[in-house]
């Protein structure tokens, strides 16, 4: 091999490892800020309080894209899972993944995934038409990412706690719906003008 050669694959490799270099470092940063604001809690009129656990990871998947959110979720998962305490309540540990509660937790890659595909494809659409579409696909892939996010935690509540669905659905669905319908009213708020802020820096 010519030093020439040698020069002219250096040159075309570097732009590849240094784009690989700042998506570990984004998906490093999420993972952590998911750690962060997953402990943060407010109280609601309702009495249930809405943690932001499940309002971060779905705007990862928009403003990382849906591939390198889901891999930032599923980072904090791991971090989880080895025993940092970055669930919420600061709890973690692979006992927590197993619990009654785990279906929600290892379905959240679903949130972010499906969160990034509705940005992607809503953009595409309000491209070539009305602006208004693009909230439309968004809020549309939030509601599907959030139901199968419910169905998948209420089945493995049911079949680790041996309780009926109707039991399960009153313990872990039904006092979380107004909450969840507000953060993704904010997700679609919030989380497009954040990608819009942050530019080149997370493409």
């Amino acid at each position: 091999m010519t030093e020439e050669s040698t020069i002219k694959e250096s040159i075309n490799t570097t732009p590849q490892q240094k784009t690989s270099v700042a998506d570990l470092c984004q998906i490093a940063v999420f993972a952590a800020i998911i750690s962060v604001v997953s402990q943060i809690s407010i109280p609601m009129p309702a009495g249930v309080p809405m943690t932001l656990q499940t309002l971060i990871i779905p705007i990862a998947g928009i403003v990382l894209g849906r591939k390198k959110g889901t891999i930032a979720t599923l980072v904090y998962l791991l971090m989880g899972a080895v025993g940092l305490p970055v669930f919420a309540g600061f709890s973690g540990g692979i006992g927590k993944l197993l619990g009654m509660t785990g279906g929600f937790l290892v379905s959240f890659p679903v949130l972010s995934y499906t969160a990034g595909l509705g940005d992607n494809l809503g953009r595409k659409a309000s491209a070539t038409s009305k602006k208004h579409i693009y909230y439309i696909i968004l809020v549309a892939s939030l509601l599907i990412g959030a139901t199968i996010n419910y169905v998948i935690g209420t089945i493995w509540f049911v079949i680790s706690s041996g309780s009926t669905v109707a039991a399960a659905l009153l313990a872990c669905v039904v006092p979380f719906i107004p909450t969840a319908l507000v953060k993704i009213a904010l997700i679609a708020i919030v989380a497009p003008m954040l990608k819009q802020r942050l530019g080149k820096l997370v493409n």
